[in-house]
């Protein structure tokens, strides 16, 4: 423990409440962690729908929370498109060129002024908002290998124009990120595979990984029976890498699930579904719910979880959600990738549509093994993936490079 609490500066993109996003859940439990024994001042920005005021108040420990207006420009909007045209000329991919925001600059700078000893740029979209020169240490809080999303969705893209367009977005996002990397004090990764990743772009920059947590007093078994012949998959449905996960399942696995199984049934829990999907669910008779107040209703009653993602980037915290109530779960290798989690031990893995139904039918065949396979899962993320644990890391970090950058 530091003799004084740091003064932390915390810059993140896109909101912190509602904990509907596991990006902010992941950023807000640690926040969460840290304000109880340092100062911390959080500079975010807040769409339409969120509530600052209430992030303030469930941020109370918190020394300052300082939210600015912004909307992210969405593909398919004159915003986004004027942002993609702009970022042709600069070193930035257009997912960072919409994120530079002058109000929240100035807000950073200010912050810096009055005396900070370290700055978190929360997600790689935070790094365009920090000077570029500062005296003052930075973390980088990099929930996923950002490049790799874009590098994956451009190989299951079909449409060439667009495949190109994604391997020129690609290219600079690894540009981008190996150079943040760098030019941070002290990156921090959310997985050992992510670590590596990153560690190849950017071989002198400092990067260690820290584990995904989960709130296990949150999510644990209650007592719920399971429906028969039920599946469930949870996430923002307007996060592209899990719209493209349901959308393929559907058209792919599921008939194959079906055709093993009949009357399987599967639930899509999340926000903002687009219309596509709607429409794919109800051809094929699959319950698409939109927002709902809290997802672990759906979770408990269902016999099996499923994560068919792929494509992606960081770690899935809707897996660790899913082992601790106590859920079998089935993923593919990128959907579980960078968690400490065995096959066959804690999940079945399982890639390919027909892999996949088989790994499902057999579990929904199966009670024993989804018991055993629900209850290793529990104990793990029990024993050693709790926020607690996870924010002393994080702290542990913070103090040791303010302790190093002050020699």
């Amino acid at each position: 423990m530091a003799a004084e609490p740091l003064r932390i500066l915390w810059v993140k993109i896109g909101g912190l409440w509602p904990l509907n996003m596991g990006g902010r859940l992941r950023s807000f439990h640690t926040i969460a962690e840290l304000a109880r024994r340092h100062r911390v001042t959080v500079l975010t920005t807040h769409g339409p729908a969120d509530d600052p005021d209430e992030l303030a108040r469930q941020l109370g420990d918190c020394e300052r929370v300082r939210s600015v207006p912004y909307a992210i420009p969405k593909a398919g909007t004159l915003g986004f498109a004027a942002a993609l045209a702009r970022s042709w000329l600069s070193p930035y991919p257009a997912d960072l060129w919409k994120c530079r925001i002058p109000a929240l600059q100035a807000r950073v700078h200010e912050a810096l002024a009055a005396g900070v000893d370290v700055c978190v740029a929360d997600f790689l979209v935070s790094m365009p908002n920090m000077p570029r020169t500062t005296r003052v240490p930075t973390v980088l809080f990099e929930h996923n290998v950002e490049y790799m999303i874009w590098k994956r969705l451009s190989e299951v893209e079909r449409r060439a124009w667009r495949r190109a367009l994604l391997a020129i977005e690609w290219r600079k996002m690894r540009r981008y990120e190996s150079w943040a990397c760098r030019r941070a004090r002290l990156t921090i990764a959310v997985s050992e595979a992510d670590r590596a990743l990153l560690a190849a772009g950017a071989p002198t920059a400092d990067i260690r990984a820290i584990p995904t947590g989960v709130d296990t007093a949150y999510f644990h078994p209650n007592g719920t029976a399971e429906k028969p012949a039920t599946l469930v998959f949870t996430g923002s449905m307007d996060w592209y890498p899990n719209e493209d996960a349901i959308l393929d399942f559907i058209a792919t696995t599921l008939p194959e699930v079906r055709r093993q199984m009949p009357g399987v049934s599967l639930a899509v829990v999340g926000r903002n579904p687009s219309d596509r999907l709607k429409a794919a669910g109800a051809a094929a008779g699959v319950q698409v719910t939109g927002t709902v107040p809290d997802v672990r209703p759906h979770v408990a009653e269902a016999a099996v979880y499923i994560v068919p993602l792929r494509v992606g980037g960081g770690t899935r915290l809707k897996i660790f959600e899913a082992l601790a109530m106590g859920k079998a779960v089935v993923s593919t290798t990128v959907g579980a990738e960078g968690l400490p989690i065995v096959p066959g031990e804690h999940f079945l893995q399982a890639d390919g549509a027909a892999e996949f139904a088989r790994a499902v039918v057999g579990l929904l065949e199966d009670s024993g093994r989804r018991e055993a396979l629900g209850l290793a899962g529990r104990r793990l993320v029990e024993a050693r993936y709790s926020w607690e644990q996870v924010g002393r890391q994080f702290e542990r970090y913070c103090e040791e490079i303010v302790s190093s950058h002050a020699r």
